[in-house]
Parts: C-alpha cells; structure tokens; sequence
C-alpha cells in the first residue's frame, strides 16, 4: 500500500523537486501515486495496485507543482466550444475538426485510439468502422466482449443481438447466435485465428486482425462465454491499457459510458478526446470525474460516422 500522507497525482503535467532540480513526471495518470527513483532521476505515476515494497513514494504536496491546462483554449484542437455535451451546436464544424484529426494522425506519428461499445454493431454501423480501419485511421481499439461479439455474429449470421441488421427484424431463432459465434471463435482457439482459417471473413475484428490493429477486449461481470481473446482480469486490463496509451494523440469513445470512463482516466488531460454517445450523461461522468478535456457529441452512432467518414473523403481528395 502507500504510505500515509501520499501525493495523489492528477491529469495535468507534473514535476518533482528532487535535489535541488524540478523533474518531470512520466506515465501522468489521474488517481496514482509518484515513485521515485533517485539512481535515474526520474519519477513516475503507479497506480495503487501496482505499489510494491521499498518503493519511494511523494508524500504531502510540497516540492510537487502542476501545470493545468487552460480549460478554455483558443488553441486547442477544439478551442472553439465553450461547453463540453453538444446538444445544438454546430456538429459539421466538430465533426470536420475529428476528420482532420484523424487524416493528421494517419500520416504523422500520433496514434488515434478508439473505444467502442456494441451499439456501433446494433445501429448497422460496423461497416463504416471498417472503412476507418481499413483507410488507416484507427491505430487501436478498446472494447469488451459485447463489441466483438456482436461484431462476429453479424460477420456469420447478418444479425447483432439476434435482429437481423438489414431488415430490421428478428431472425429465427436470432437470439443463439451471439453464442453460437463465440463458440465458433473458441473451437478456432482465438479471434486471429478464425481469420487464418477462413471462418471470419469480414467485420471489425476481421479488418483488425488484417490491418494490425492492435486491440485490447475487457472482460465484465455479464459478458456470455467470453471470446478467448477477452481478457477477464481486471487490473491485468488496465496494466495493458496503461501500456498501450502512452503513443496516443487522440482519442475516439462511441457509444460505451464506462469504458470510456476508465479510458479517460488513464490518459493524460492534453491528449484530445471525443465523445459520441445518444446519452449526455456519459461525457457529463466524463468530465465530472476529472477528463474535462473532453468534447462531447450527442447523436446516433450511424448518422456521426457517415458524416465523418465523407469529411475524410473530402481531405483525401484535397491531399
């Protein structure tokens, strides 16, 4: 555990004052605590179940200062809006600003993380998640079970939660299939290899696995079966999350209120983040719980991805 009287670390950059010099503080976190290590010079965010014994720990708040992020910026990617849950604003200029975030980051060095709930699968929008991967616009995917699940089902059956994605309606015996399409997926061992041996052809998953998309599945309390790439570990997901979001520049949360909170509070507050989600409380939890960073948009998962998909399109034919 930490000691008592510990530094409890925010979002914002960080520095300790550590023999006489200011030292920056790496793998900024909210919610963890500072280890020091006084061989390199370097300090670090850790979170609590990662503590070990022996481990220097800040203790109190002197000799530790903050640099805040003005919550207001005019230079700042999305400067323009003044309150974080957009509910009348002018969504095509958000919209186009996502685009050009997303066509900067395929051709820079900044990585876009995207973070996914089912209803990306249940409102027939899998498909234009796919152009996004397949275009190089996606470096990373978090999600759970739900996503991938679904994301299967429709590749084998054409249904997600049973109902059919086309028609609208429920298909016969529609509300196997989920589990019919993880059985399929274990008995291939893994999602990987389901697509080596041909029995997943196409989907988000699919488009994953051949574009090298890194993802990370997150188990839940709920999840049926799960697919053998579901992680059901809790703190050994958040390890991996932590691990995988140093890279990332800006990220994309569709459609999923808590695992767009964990996400937000792993990363630090100047990395950009957008929230889509038909719900306003999901970015007003966001930004309660210290992410203030965060745009949020509130609208259906199809209609957002059709107009950003054609903003892309637009820069790609101006490049």
């Amino acid at each position: 555990m930490f000691p008592e009287g510990f530094y409890s670390t925010t979002n914002q950059r960080s520095e300790i004052r550590l023999e006489g010099k200011w030292l920056p503080v790496a793998q900024q976190e909210m919610d963890c605590g500072i280890v020091v290590d006084h061989k390199d010079s370097a300090a670090r965010c850790v979170p609590m179940s990662d503590v070990e014994r022996g481990m220097q720990i800040v203790v109190g708040h002197m000799g530790v200062r903050v640099f805040p992020l003005e919550r207001i910026d005019q230079d700042h990617t999305f400067g323009f809006m003044n309150s974080p849950v957009s509910t009348e604003k002018p969504k095509g200029a958000i919209i186009r600003q996502i685009a050009r975030q997303l066509f900067d980051n395929r051709g820079g060095k900044g990585k876009t993380l995207l973070v996914g709930g089912p209803a990306i699968v249940h409102t027939g929008s899998g498909n234009l998640i796919c152009e996004l991967l397949d275009g190089g616009y996606v470096h990373k995917l978090f999600a759970g079970n739900a996503l991938a699940t679904h994301d299967i089902e429709q590749a084998l059956f054409g249904t997600s939660l049973g109902v059919d994605v086309l028609e609208g309606n429920l298909a016969d015996a529609g509300h196997e299939h989920h589990l019919r399409a993880i059985n399929r997926i274990r008995r291939a061992g893994s999602i990987a290899e389901a697509v080596e041996q041909g029995i997943l052809k196409s989907g988000i998953m699919y488009e994953c696995i051949k574009k090298g998309v890194e993802f990370q599945l997150a188990g839940s309390i709920r999840d049926d079966g799960p697919l053998p790439d579901v992680v059901t570990d809790a703190l050994e997901n958040q390890r991996r999350m932590r691990a995988s979001v140093g890279d990332v520049t800006f990220c994309l949360m569709i459609a999923t209120t808590l695992h767009s909170i964990a996400v937000g509070n792993l990363l630090p507050a100047w990395v950009n983040m957008v929230c889509i989600d038909i719900n306003p409380s999901t970015v007003i939890k966001l930004s309660d719980r210290g992410s203030f960073q965060t745009v949020g948009l509130v609208t259906d998962v199809e209609p957002f991805l059709r107009s950003l998909l054609a903003e892309i399109r637009c820069l790609e034919q101006d490049a």
